[in-house]
């Protein structure tokens, strides 16, 4: 069986060019993904790195993690 993560809260750059989606897994934990509007087709997205997500126990904790990592968040 495949692990289709569920998208618990998204995070959207004002100018709606980012967002990062916090993941729950089907094992429980939690991870984010940040996504670039694509330029070309507004309607499809990309992610941002190609690095293996962090896992984390607790949504919360991903949350933190990405306010802490991703630069557009903190501004």
């Amino acid at each position: 069986m495949t692990d289709t993560p569920e998208v618990v809260a998204t995070l959207e750059e004002d100018t709606g060019a980012f967002c990062v989606d916090v993941l729950r897994h089907e094992d429980g934990n939690f991870t984010y993904v940040e996504y670039a509007r694509d330029a070309d087709d507004e309607d499809a997205w990309h992610a941002r790195s190609d690095a293996e997500p962090q896992t984390f126990k607790t949504q919360f904790a991903a949350y933190s993690a990405a306010m802490r990592d991703v630069d557009w968040l903190l501004e």
